[in-house]
């Protein structure tokens, strides 16, 4: 026979099963709490307490360190001292008074709901469905005819102590109801058992959709256009691909962003229809959603086969139109005790025909923005099916995008790491040094792009790393013209755009020079000369296009400065990198892109090349075993180390971290100090 589950594991167990499933909530949208006893460690007396999702916790993936624990006698005893509506952001830091224990999350803005509101179990949720009732034009007639008493309206009210009081208020009144609906916002339901709470939120959701599919208008969105009609997919991805680092430098003027796009059926089908301008003019409603999708979307107004130096030149003035708007925006409701505005750039554009870029602080912040509008669609979908959407007031969602306890959240994040919001290809990374590399790069903040020939060496590194908001495999032979094209299309559909490009594929044949065939000194030098002309090419386009500046930095070689015996193809095709370097930092400093080269010397552990034959070659020309290789090379150096790919890593970092921001066109030695290598 199985345990009983405590009242706050039952409460993790319901809050996970709504979370997983999007048609009940949006990611990290919404809280559930329960209400029980447990004894006080300091009396031993029984003490009734509230457990409740924490501040910025997500339902699908809650754990017992998410919740936070009050003192449920605490946290009524606060109306007795309640200031009112004006000064009730004051109430929050009221609830660290009432917490139970050690530990546990912040207490979150809604926690007045779940304590005031008389019943053991109670869900606030953020349903697509729920949210189009809350946002209908007549809303509060559609809820009584969809539901009856069972749920009741609830005007808009921002939430806070007195959205506690009021919902608390209507339950009372209604004993037959089971939850709200709460105008321009979402669901509240209850229960006495966890069960009962869970199978009302579901009620809610099921009924309501039921209703807008049974009772809605079939195109909701207006008639197509056919000009706005979706593009063939490969032409559509090769068209995103070229505008993402356009856009996403517009999306970064304030400050730098990463970004997601998404071509799905919603979003497609959305910018395809007449009404769009119309409805993403009206902006999103819910507090969850214009939080992250700000105010509104940008919308593009072309045909997606528009010719695309014209694409872009709109876009620019759109984005010049945008900011003006925003500040307008900023401008009529601000107050002297208003947070400073926080960038005027969007976070949502919208190109019809091609999809949906979304932006933010971090590929997860942008994925999840996106995610929030296809949330926002569906709602506008559902609103205009059964009514006229009508979402909150500019002013209300002003109050909103700037509380104050929004800005004290955003002032709690940790430091944002030196490579935050960069986005990184590195080549070869599917081991050795490239391996290292990338995951130095993305353990200091970047996302990453994983690319190397071998494809499963790349998706084992990706993997490594972490998800795909992190890192992504990418399979390419650098000496291909059009798979380097792809590869850096890949980057910039997987993360908007491409910062930071480190050329390290490589291998190494060592011959004497009457033994070098011509098909030896082709393959290296196809591989890392003409490898790293394309990847450098490719990937300074993209970074003009971006306008942001950039990192390119080539692996090189002491082999490019030092003559070493039985090495002329290797040797050759290095120097011919190096000199690149130096081409490369004189003609694209002018885009602010930095192009710097290391020169690793004897990195024998973790190395692809040294582990592919190369080691043993050179062993026999120095007359040391292979597996004495390492030590051989460290000992005929000044500071008597070995290099390991770590360090080469090391290196990349501080070329690219910022704090060498003036530096371009050089070469770091990274070979524990070889004078004939010494560069002069």
């Amino acid at each position: 026979m199985g345990c009983l589950m405590s009242t706050s594991e039952e409460l993790i167990a319901r809050s996970n099963r709504l979370g997983a499933d999007p048609r009940n909530t949006n990611y990290a949208g919404g809280n559930t709490s329960a209400k029980g006893s447990d004894v006080d460690p300091v009396t031993g007396q029984p003490v009734d307490l509230l457990w409740v999702k924490g501040s910025g916790g997500d339902l699908g993936t809650l754990t017992p360190a998410g919740l936070a624990v009050l003192r449920l006698d605490r946290l009524r005893a606060l109306v007795d001292v309640y200031p009112g509506i004006e000064r009730e952001d004051e109430m929050v830091a009221a609830f660290d008074y009432c917490l139970h224990g050690r530990g546990g999350a912040a207490p979150s803005i809604d926690t007045a709901m779940h304590g005031l509101v008389d019943a053991a179990h109670v869900d606030h949720l953020h349903p697509d469905a729920g949210i189009a009732f809350a946002t209908a034009l007549d809303g509060e007639a559609l809820t009584k005819e969809c539901f009856g008493d069972r749920v009741v309206w609830v005007p808009w009210r921002r939430p806070g102590f007195q959205l506690g009081l009021d919902i608390a208020a209507v339950k009372a009144a209604n004993p037959r109801a089971i939850g709200v609906i709460l105008g321009g916002h979402g669901i509240t339901a209850w229960g006495a058992t966890s069960e009962e709470c869970e199978a009302n939120s579901l009620e809610i959701i099921r009924a309501a959709q039921a209703f807008i599919d049974e009772r809605g208008r079939t195109e909701p969105f207006g008639p197509v256009v056919e000009a706005y009609t979706a593009l063939p997919e490969a032409e559509r991805r090769e068209r995103a691909a070229s505008l993402a680092p356009v856009i996403r430098g517009l999306a970064s003027t304030d400050r730098p962003q990463v970004g997601h796009f998404t071509d799905s059926d919603a979003v497609l089908d959305f910018v395809s229809r007449a009404e769009h301008p119309r409805l993403a003019a009206l902006g999103t409603s819910c507090p969850d959603h214009f939080l992250r999708t700000k105010v509104r979307p940008l919308v593009l107004d072309l045909p997606p086969t528009a010719p695309l130096d014209e694409t872009v030149a709109r876009l620019k003035e759109l984005h010049a139109a945008y900011r003006d708007a925003y500040r307008a925006y900023y401008d009529r409701f601000a107050t002297p005790d208003s947070p400073p505005m926080r960038g005027a750039d969007p976070a949502i554009v919208l190109v019809p025909g091609v999809g949906m870029f979304s932006f933010g602080a971090n590929k997860q912040t942008a994925r999840v923005a996106g995610e929030f509008y296809v949330n926002a669609i569906n709602v506008m979908r559902g609103a205009e099916a059964i009514s006229s959407y009508a979402p909150i007031d500019e002013s209300e969602k002003f109050r909103i995008e700037y509380w104050e306890l929004e800005e004290a959240k955003l002032r709690r994040m940790p430091k944002p790491k030196p490579l935050a919001t960069r986005v990184a290809l590195v080549t070869g990374a599917g081991s050795g040094i490239g391996r290292a590399i990338a995951l130095r790069l993305a353990a200091e903040g970047a996302c990453v792009v994983i690319a190397d020939r071998d494809a499963s060496s790349a998706a084992a590194v990706a993997a490594e790393i972490g998800g795909a908001d992190v890192a992504v495999p990418c399979t390419v032979d650098v000496t291909d013209e059009a798979a380097v094209r792809a590869a850096i299309d890949a980057t910039a559909l997987a993360f908007g755009g491409v910062d930071l490009v480190v050329n390290n594929a490589g291998l190494s044949i060592s011959k004497p020079l009457l033994d070098t065939t011509e098909a030896d000194w082709d393959l290296q030098h196809d591989v890392m000369a003409r490898g790293s002309f394309l990847v450098a090419r490719e990937a300074a386009r993209a970074m003009v296009a971006q306008g942001m500046g950039g990192d390119i930095v080539y692996i090189s070689s002491k082999n490019s400065v030092f003559a070493g015996p039985n090495n002329v193809a290797y040797g050759a095709a290095k120097a011919d990198q190096a000199h690149q370097v130096r081409l490369l930092a004189a003609e694209l400093g002018e885009h602010g892109i930095r192009v710097n080269g290391v020169n690793p010397d004897g990195v024998v552990r973790g190395s692809g090349i040294f582990a592919g034959g190369w080691g043993a070659k050179r062993a026999a020309v120095y007359g040391v075993p292979e597996e004495e290789l390492g030590a051989y090379y460290a000992k005929r150096t000044l500071l008597k180390r070995e290099v390991l790919p770590e360090h080469v890593a090391n290196a990349v970092f501080v070329l690219t971290a910022g704090e060498l921001s003036h530096t371009t066109g050089l070469h770091v030695p990274v070979d524990a100090g070889v004078a004939a290598a010494f560069l002069r």
